[in-house]
């Protein structure tokens, strides 16, 4: 499959959640090579076949968990007669709009540097993971939840989808939570120790010759790699981190929007206020008030 290749691209309406199943049961899902313009997560409840995404052909097993990040190709085609699984499509504008719980149903986002969904938009093979089997029932139930709310819309139900859909977020960043050590167990293990470097030292003055200097390359050198395998620098991975703290802190705490500047490593306050609204569009007290915190 040519990623290149047109293919068709969805998009879930603003607001929704799509769920279809796949399998014996529940022959009617996509199939053939198509993207989302939205976030894709497949759950394969049985096994059988192979998967596809971007230029990588996996096995179809029990217990897989897939992360399609927006733009990405997969096909699902080539899953076998007996396979039975999950795909459920939802945007990320919508979990912000969501006022439950702000800090919570951000949490797939309130880490960049650990975003498992932006691991796999850089390379798929880190966004697949494998439900431990103690946990599946658990992870189909839900999803039989989920189900029954979409279809059967009872009162409440939008809540309902909210905190199944919360939920399910909250077991992907459980599974994800080990980026460093997914990269290492992957052959990457330059990746995983500046990851390693940047999670444990992002609130002190960190700087690309510091992390450079841990791994024992020039700052030229290790921006050029890691570039070219994760699409962004080593500032930008730091920047990143520092900004995923402050959001959690923002809506977390009632810590001043200089206190938590300087918490995550931003020495100017003036600084840190400019970079958060490149980032997110609006300063940091008026992201915190629309966020809820």
């Amino acid at each position: 499959m040519d990623p290149a290749t047109a293919v068709p691209t969805y998009e879930t309406p603003r607001g929704a959640v799509d769920l279809q199943c796949f399998g014996t049961e529940h022959p009617r899902v996509r199939v053939g090579p198509h993207g989302h313009r939205d976030l894709e997560l497949l759950y394969f409840e049985r096994g059988g076949g192979e998967h596809r995404v971007g230029a990588y052909t996996w096995p179809a097993r029990a217990g897989d968990l897939v992360l399609i990040a927006p733009g990405q190709v997969h096909d699902l085609a080539g899953i076998g007669a007996n396979a039975v699984g999950w795909a459920v499509e939802f945007s990320p504008q919508d979990i912000r709009d969501v006022r439950a719980d702000s800090s919570s149903l951000l949490l797939w986002r309130s880490n960049p540097l650990l975003n498992p969904f932006m691991a796999a938009e850089m390379d798929p093979d880190v966004g697949r993971f494998c439900v431990p089997e103690p946990d599946r029932e658990r992870w189909v139930r839900r999803l039989h939840d989920l189900r029954r709310e979409l279809r059967d819309e009872p009162d409440g139900h939008e809540g309902a989808i909210a905190a199944l859909l919360l939920l399910l977020l909250t077991d992907v960043a459980r599974l994800a939570h080990d980026v460093a050590g997914a990269m290492r167990a992957r052959d990457q293990p330059l990746l995983a120790h500046v990851f390693e470097i940047i999670e444990s030292r992002y609130a002190e003055r960190l700087t690309l010759r510091d992390v450079a200097a841990a791994v024992g390359l020039s700052g030229g050198y290790l921006t050029t790699v890691v570039r070219e395998r994760t699409g962004r620098t080593v500032v930008d991975w730091i920047l990143e981190r520092r900004l995923a703290d402050a959001r959690a802190l923002l809506l977390g705490s009632d810590l001043t929007v200089e206190a938590i500047a300087l918490r995550v490593g931003f020495e100017d306050p003036a600084y840190f206020s400019r970079r958060f609204r490149l980032a997110h569009g609006c300063a940091p007290g008026a992201w915190r008030r629309a966020s809820g915190g």
